[in-house]
C-alpha cells in the first residue's frame, strides 16, 4: 500500500508506476493504493479510517458497513463504480439473510478491492456512527475507546496438547487480535470453562487497556457473538448529578438524564458538608453512601431510557470538584476545609466500578479525571479537556461558577487555574426571595428605566408577565421566587435603571418615582412582584449578589496579573448555572471582566463533555493528564493582592476597572451617590435601552 500525497511530479510518477487501484474513503478523506482483492476493512485500518468490527472479519456483526460512491469524481482523479469491488459473497448473503442490510451496503471485512473507489463510512446512529456531536459546538469526537470487543473461536481440548481453557482462549486472541501478555479479571477464572462450552469455542471477550504501555486485561466474556458494550461518562456536581449512556462501539448517546445529588440534605455548600464530616463520625460514610445509591439509581434510569441491561457497561469516566472527588471515592475531605487545603490524591485513578459499590458489570473500570489543585477539581479538568484553553492562539477565560467558582485561564502558551469562594448566593440561597431554578421560579427580568415597571419570565411558563395569558398559564406553577439566572439580571437591572448605585446602594430617592421602592427598615428594597408570594430584592440581597461576584472577579483578575494581560480575548461560561446567565448582565455586574459580547459564550455542561471525550478516546486521559501537570495552580486565599481587587471588584461593573468594549453597546450610568434616607441621590442620565 502507498498513501497518497507529496508532490505533484512524484505522484504523477508513482501513478504511471503503479496499477494498484486507488481507494478514497470520506469523510475523511484518506486515501492510498491497494492490490487488487485487498478487503476494504484492511484498507481502512491501514490508513487509520476508523471502522469498526467485532467479530474479526466473519461477517457476523455487521459494524463495518461501507458503501461506494459512484461516479467520475475528477477532482481525485477516480472513476468509481460498484463494478470495482467484489460481488456479493455467501458470507455478506448469510448475513442479510439474518439482519437487514440496506440497498447499497457492503461489509468491507467481506468485499475486496478490484479497482479505485471511493468509499464512504456511513455516520449513522447504528452503525459505525464514531462521532458525537456536541450540540453547543458541534464538537466531533474521534473514537478510541479503552473497551474493545473481539470474537473469537477457540481450539477444543485436546489430550495430546495439555493446554488450558483460558490458555488456548489467549492464544487465539493473540492469533486474532494481536494482544499480548493478557490479564484477566479475577471473577471470570471460574467462568471461563463454562462459557467456551455454551458458546461452542466461540465467544466473545472484551479487552480493557487504558494505557499502551499497560498490560490489557480481559474484563467481560460471553458465549457466541456479543455485538455491543455501553460506557457511562458521569459528573458529580455539588448540587446536580449528571449522566450520560454512551455505545462504546458506536459512540451513540443512548441515555442521559440528571439528579438532585441527595448529599444536599447534609449541607447547601461544599464547606457545610466539610463541616457535617468533621462534626459526625460516620458523616463521612453517610455522604458516601448517598451519592453511590444516587450514581446507581441514575444508572438505571438511563439504562431504562436506552433498552440497555445495566451489566453491559464496561467503562466509566466521572468527574467532580474536589470535595464531591473525595466523597464519592471514599476519602474523609477534612484536609480540604482548611489551608493549605491538600487533596490525599491528585492524579487520575483507576478503579474495578465494584470496589466502589457501582453495581454494572463486575469487570467494569472506573476511570477518574485528575484535579487541578486543593479547590479545582477534576471537573475543571473535563471542562479544560473539553474547552481546550491550551489549544488556542486566543487567551481564553474558562469558568464554572458554583458556590466555588473554578477558574482557569491561558492559551497554548501557558495555563492558570483557581478557584473562588462565591458561596450559594448564584444558586438561590443568601437570598430572601431565591429559590433554586424550577418551576415558578422568575428566571428572566426587564426594568423599564423611565416607570421602573419589571417584566419577567417564569420557568414553565412561555409568556411574559407583561403579555396577555401570562396570569392564566402561570396560575398552575405559581410566581415563587428568584432563580440564579434572575438575580444576576435583576440586580444588573436595577443598576442600569438607577435604582442602585454604582457601590450597589438602593436609593431611596427613587421612591418618589416609584411605589416600587419600598423602605425595608433603615435601607430600601425593589418589590418585583405582588402576588400570593410577595417577591422583594432587599439591599442584604444586593449586598449578597456583590460580595459573590466581587470574589469571582477578583479571582479573575490575580489569574489575569499572573499571565501579565490586562484583557482577555474570549470568555467561556461552564456549568448547568453558566447555561442560563446573559452574557451582557454578567458584564454590567461585574461578573467577568470587559470582553466582545460575542466571544461571550455559555458551553453548558462542559465537565461532562470532558468525561465523554475521556470516555469515548483513551488518548483524551493522556491529554489531560500531562494538561494538568502544566496548568499553575495560584492560591487565591494567598496573594495579598486579593483583598484589593475584591473590594473595587464591589462596584458595578467595576470601581478601577474599565469596560470600552460592554459601553460601546450598553449605555451605562453615570457615577452616583445614593441616599440611604430616602431624601436625596445623585444625578442620573436618561437613556433608552431596550
Amino acid at each position: 500500500m502507498r498513501i497518497e500525497g507529496t508532490s505533484e511530479i512524484e505522484t504523477n510518477m508513482t501513478e504511471a508506476a503503479h496499477k494498484d487501484p486507488l481507494v478514497l474513503f470520506m469523510p475523511s478523506g484518506k486515501r492510498g493504493r491497494f492490490p487488487v482483492g485487498t478487503p476494504v476493512l484492511d484498507a481502512a485500518r491501514s490508513l487509520g479510517v476508523y471502522v469498526e468490527s467485532v467479530c474479526g472479519g466473519r461477517a457476523t456483526c455487521g459494524r463495518c458497513q461501507i458503501e461506494v460512491q459512484e461516479g467520475n469524481f475528477a477532482k481525485h482523479k477516480i472513476v468509481s463504480s460498484n463494478d470495482h469491488i467484489s460481488p456479493v459473497g455467501p458470507k455478506e448473503q448469510r448475513y442479510a439473510s439474518v439482519r437487514e442490510l440496506p440497498d447499497g451496503r457492503r461489509l468491507s471485512c467481506s468485499a475486496q478491492i478490484l479497482g479505485d473507489l471511493v468509499i464512504d463510512v456511513p455516520q449513522d446512529t447504528v452503525i459505525n456512527a464514531q462521532v458525537v456531536r456536541k450540540a453547543a459546538s458541534d464538537r466531533v469526537i474521534e473514537r478510541n475507546a479503552a473497551i474493545q470487543l473481539c470474537y473469537v473461536e477457540v481450539d477444543e481440548p485436546d489430550m495430546h496438547k495439555p493446554l488450558g481453557d483460558l490458555d488456548r482462549l489467549k492464544v487465539m486472541l493473540e492469533k486474532d487480535w494481536g494482544w499480548k501478555d493478557l490479564l484477566i479479571a479475577p471473577h471470570l477464572i471460574p467462568q471461563v470453562q463454562g462459557i467456551l462450552r455454551k458458546g461452542n469455542w466461540a465467544v466473545t471477550a472484551a479487552i480493557h487497556r487504558d494505557m499502551d504501555s499497560s498490560r490489557p486485561f480481559i474484563v467481560g466474556l460471553w458465549p457466541g457473538l456479543k455485538n455491543e458494550a455501553y460506557g457511562v461518562a458521569c459528573d458529580i456536581g455539588s448540587t446536580t448529578i449528571a449522566m450520560h449512556l454512551v455505545s462504546l462501539l458506536s459512540g451513540r448517546i443512548v441515555g442521559s438524564s440528571g439528579t438532585s445529588n441527595p448529599q444536599i440534605r447534609f449541607g447547601e455548600d461544599l464547606m457545610s458538608r466539610v463541616s457535617y464530616v468533621m462534626m459526625n463520625p460516620d458523616g463521612r460514610e453517610a455522604m458516601t453512601k448517598a451519592v453511590r445509591e444516587a450514581v446507581n439509581g441514575l444508572i438505571g434510569k438511563v439504562c431504562a431510557e436506552g433498552e440497555v441491561d445495566r451489566h453491559d457497561i464496561l467503562d466509566m469516566v466521572f468527574v467532580g470538584n474536589p470535595i464531591m472527588h473525595h466523597l464519592f471515592l471514599g476519602i474523609d475531605p477534612t484536609e480540604l476545609g482548611q489551608a493549605p487545603f491538600a487533596l490525599a490524591v491528585s492524579g487520575a485513578l483507576q478503579y474495578w466500578a465494584h470496589e466502589i459499590d457501582i453495581d454494572v458489570n463486575r469487570g467494569a473500570r472506573l476511570y477518574m479525571l485528575p484535579c487541578i489543585a486543593g479547590h479545582v477539581g477534576a471537573d475543571a479538568a473535563g471542562a479544560t479537556l473539553s474547552e481546550g484553553p491550551y489549544r488556542q492562539d486566543k487567551m481564553m477565560l474558562l469558568v464554572d461558577v458554583g458556590t466555588n467558582a473554578e477558574i482557569v485561564l491561558g492559551n497554548k502558551d501557558r495555563v492558570v487555574a483557581a478557584s473562588s469562594p462565591t458561596g450559594p448566593a448564584f444558586e438561590g440561597a443568601e437570598i430572601s426571595s431565591g429559590q433554586r431554578a424550577a418551576p415558578g421560579a422568575i428566571e428572566r427580568v426587564r426594568i423599564d428605566p423611565e416607570t421602573l415597571e419589571p417584566r419577567f419570565r417564569v420557568i414553565g411558563v412561555d409568556k411574559w408577565s407583561d403579555e396577555d395569558g401570562f396570569a392564566e398559564a402561570a396560575a398552575a406553577v405559581g410566581v415563587t421566587g428568584i432563580c440564579g439566572s434572575a438575580i444576576i439580571e435583576i440586580v444588573a437591572e436595577m443598576y442600569l435603571s438607577g435604582i442602585i448605585s454604582q457601590d450597589g446602594v438602593v436609593d431611596g430617592a427613587m421612591a418618589a418615582k416609584s411605589p416600587r421602592i419600598i423602605p425595608n427598615g433603615r435601607t430600601f428594597s425593589y418589590l418585583l412582584h405582588e402576588g400570593q408570594q410577595r417577591i422583594t430584592v432587599t439591599q442584604n440581597d444586593i449586598r449578597a449578589i456583590q460580595l459573590a461576584k466581587a470574589a469571582l472577579y477578583a479571582g479573575i483578575k490575580l489569574l489575569m496579573e499572573k499571565l501579565d494581560i490586562d484583557h482577555v480575548d474570549t470568555i467561556r461560561f461552564a456549568g448547568a448555572f453558566g447555561s442560563f446567565i446573559d452574557p451582557k448582565y454578567a458584564m454590567v455586574l461585574g461578573l467577568i471582566p470587559d470582553c466582545d459580547l460575542d466571544e461571550v459564550k455559555a458551553v453548558g455542561n462542559a465537565a461532562g463533555t470532558g468525561a465523554l471525550m475521556a470516555l469515548l478516546n483513551r488518548g483524551h486521559r493522556r491529554e489531560i493528564e500531562q494538561t494538568v501537570s502544566k496548568i499553575e495552580k495560584i492560591e487565591t486565599a494567598l496573594e495579598s493582592k486579593f483583598q484589593e481587587h475584591f473590594i473595587n471588584a464591589m462596584a458595578m461593573p467595576n470601581k478601577v476597572d474599565a469596560f470600552p468594549k460592554l459601553s460601546a453597546v450598553v449605555t451605562l450610568p453615570e457615577r452616583k451617590v445614593a441616599a440611604d434616607d430616602g431624601e436625596g441621590g445623585g444625578r442620573r442620565r436618561r437613556r433608552s435601552r431596550e
